[in-house]
């Protein structure tokens, strides 16, 4: 498509989510490059504007995170209101943001991902402990960004690192800690794109080391034997694929000592900061910046 055939596209950023701040930097960046490339792009902060001034728009591109942008609220309102938008649709968006139902979904398809218990106040949380082993991950169901979550060394800090993260979510997951090498699977159209191994010198790769930090590496061309990466970036799209995404996303997944991959979560609506990992994953398979949010832009869909 031509710039001038997108018509006029609202950039959906900041909202009212946990992840504003992320999501503000994503947008501003894909405002900017699709200005950039010729795009009638204009800035839409959804937490001050009525929904409502969407209809003078033509399509929408979704750079919101976290709750009622990833979420399929947004995505529920630009389908009552016939705008094609970026991304996956409602129930799609529903299911990845809810880590614990698509961990169901995995299991059930056969795509490996790690055991978890789902924490209450009444929860034994030794017995959780000898259950999953230590160290064991504490995370909400339905945050990202690794807000709320948590890397549990000892038994007696099981119960504190339930209590931070039910904070942001009344679901709580604690997740077996996987001891292996870090990777992210970005998926676009019906393309995975190449690995990237991340390694952080924090205790996991939280909030700081996603955004902040100038220490974590990401290491393109991941380093894998080719015929090991085609075989995961075939996984990842089956993952995204059978929880119905479509558009683009990100997969994030370990792959432990013995080579077995486990599947923590899918990102819908995923960063587009200059610490993002899908424009390096698209600069390593040939695409710039500009031409990865116009190609986003194109899959760009209604129901």
């Amino acid at each position: 498509m031509t710039a001038d055939q997108f018509g006029k596209v609202a950039v959906l950023f900041g909202g009212r989510s946990a992840e504003r701040e992320v999501s503000l930097k994503s947008g501003t960046a894909v405002l900017a490059a699709l200005q950039k490339s010729g795009v009638d792009a204009h800035a839409f902060d959804p937490a001050e504007r009525e929904l409502s001034e969407l209809k003078a728009f033509d399509r929408v591109f979704i750079a919101l995170h976290g709750r009622y942008g990833e979420d399929g609220t947004i995505q529920g309102a630009l389908e009552l209101m016939g705008i094609p938008y970026t991304g996956s649709g409602v129930l799609a968006s529903a299911l990845a943001m809810d880590k614990w139902r698509t961990k169901m979904i995995w299991q059930s398809a056969g795509i490996p991902t790690p055991r978890y218990v789902l924490l209450t106040e009444q929860t034994d949380f030794d017995a959780v402990a000898r259950e999953l082993g230590l160290p064991l991950m504490v995370k909400p169901a339905s945050e990202g960004s690794s807000i709320g979550m948590s890397k549990v060394m000892r038994a007696e800090d099981l119960k504190p690192a339930y209590e931070l993260a039910a904070r942001h979510d009344r679901l709580v997951l604690a997740e077996q800690f996987v001891r292996g090498a870090e990777y992210t699977a970005s998926i676009l159209g019906e393309q995975a794109l190449p690995l990237i191994q991340l390694e952080t010198p924090h205790t996991f790769y939280d909030y700081d080391a996603k955004y902040l930090a100038n220490d974590t590496r990401y290491i393109c061309p991941c380093g894998l034997p080719p015929e090991r990466e085609w075989a995961l970036q075939a996984l990842a799209l089956k993952a995204f694929q059978i929880i119905g995404c479509r558009g683009w996303g990100r997969a994030d997944l370990m792959v432990d000592e013995n080579g077995t991959p486990y599947f923590l979560e899918m990102n819908t609506a995923p960063g587009m900061t200059d610490h993002s990992l899908v424009p390096m994953a698209a600069r390593q398979a040939g695409l710039s910046f500009e031409q990865l949010v116009v190609r986003i832009l194109e899959l760009a869909h209604v129901g």
